[in-house]
Order: C-alpha cells, then structure tokens, then sequence
C-alpha cells in the first residue's frame, strides 16, 4: 500500500525531456517523520516523487509525471538537469551525519517492488539506475556504501559488475572508463569515491588500486552491452 502526501515541491517536466534514470538516495535526517516534512515544506523547496521509511511504508509525494527536486546540480551521461529525466526515491536513513547505519530488509524489499513498478511504467536502462552519490559525487554521498545494491541488481534493478581480466592503473584510462559510464570527471578522486561507495564499499579512498579499475572496466563493458543491445 502506498501513502499518498503530496509535496508543493515540484513543476512540469520540460517537453522535451524523457524519464529515463532511477535515482536513490537517503534522506539524511534523524528521522523518517522529520524527512517527510522537510519534502513537503514549501520553503524547503526539495522533494522526491517517493519516500519508504525503515518499516517499509513507501509514501508518494509527487506525481511520476511531474517533476521533483531531489537531485541538484548534477550530471548523467551528458545530462544535468537530473531532476527532469529522473524518478527519485528517498530512504530513510540517519546518513553519514547522523548514525549511518544499513537499510533494513523490509525497507529494501519496499524499495524492490517500487523500483520494478517504475521500470514497468518508463524505459529506465539499467544503466540508469543511480545513487545520488553518482550523480553528484562532488557534493553528495548517499545512499552510500551501507546500501545493498548487489541485492537490488539480483531483483533485476541496475547493474553489478564482474571485475574484469584485464585493465591498466593508468590515471587517464580510469577517468575515461568512468565517463563512459556515465560519471562527470571534474574530481577523479571524488569521482572515484562514488564509484567506490557503489561498486566497492569496502574501501572507499578514491584512490585507482586493481580491484577498482577491474570493476571499473567490467562496468563499462556491461554499459557498453546494454546501450549496444
């Protein structure tokens, strides 16, 4: 069941842009009451089209044909007006500010059936399926690397790499596998961070070691398959 609490926050879609990203997040406050206000104060002038608390209760907020305010300054595969070509989902969650913690399996669970319900409903690549982290790794560093996106790719959700055979640890070649997956550049040592919150959660440096490069690499071959397809 799906609450329904509808946020100010919000505007038409320009007519020109296609909904094609699924982005998650979490919400970064002490608690889901305190989240679901903030989203829908007008002042606070933020908003996601959906909210699913640690219980599992998902509540919607805007209208997937509208567009929500969750996103930010940002960059896609060439995009950055995020909000417009994007569903946002946000999970309550302390984050890294307020106790950090893992997301629980009911909440995770919640999170699968809305995710598939928005794939059914928008052609959303599964190379598309992004944490806010990866669309803003300058600024941002949610849902982070307590998330279980391994499970959600299992479910049929986003991607999940095999490390690749072979790669170089070469800096330049590192920063254009992972802007041909999508990532803007600017910061590679950011950039290589929120990689690593996604990919590989166990040490996030934002340093180019083996391991990230050959997952780095098997990413790029998966975006690489899926748009070629």
């Amino acid at each position: 069941m799906i609450t329904e609490l509808t946020s100010p926050n919000c505007d038409e879609r320009p007519a020109d842009s296609a909904v094609d990203m699924l982005v998650l997040h979490y919400t970064g406050m002490e608690t889901a009451a305190a989240a679901l206000a903030r989203l829908t104060d007008p002042n606070a002038k933020v908003s996601a089209h959906y909210l699913i608390d640690e219980e599992g209760a998902v509540f919607r907020l805007v209208d997937e044909e509208r567009r929500a305010w969750h996103a930010g300054v940002s960059f896609w595969r060439g995009a950055t007006d995020i909000n417009a070509h994007s569903i946002g989902v946000e999970l309550a969650n302390p984050g890294h500010e307020f106790g950090y913690r893992p997301f629980p399996r009911p909440q995770m669970a919640a999170l699968v059936d809305v995710a598939r319900g928005i794939l059914g409903r928008w052609p959303i690549p599964a190379r598309n399926v992004v944490g806010h982290a990866d669309v803003a790794p300058r600024r941002k560093m949610d849902p982070g690397e307590l998330f279980d996106w391994p499970a959600l790719a299992r479910a049929g959700i986003g991607l999940w790499p095999a490390e690749a055979d072979e790669c170089v640890l070469d800096e330049e070649a590192i920063r254009a596998l992972l802007a041909e997956i999508g990532y803007e550049t600017t910061s590679l040592f950011a950039t290589l961070k929120a990689f690593q919150r996604h990919f590989r959660p166990e040490r996030v440096n934002g340093r180019i070691d083996w391991q990230t490069a050959r997952l780095a690499r098997g990413l790029c071959t998966l975006v690489a398959g899926e748009a070629g397809s």
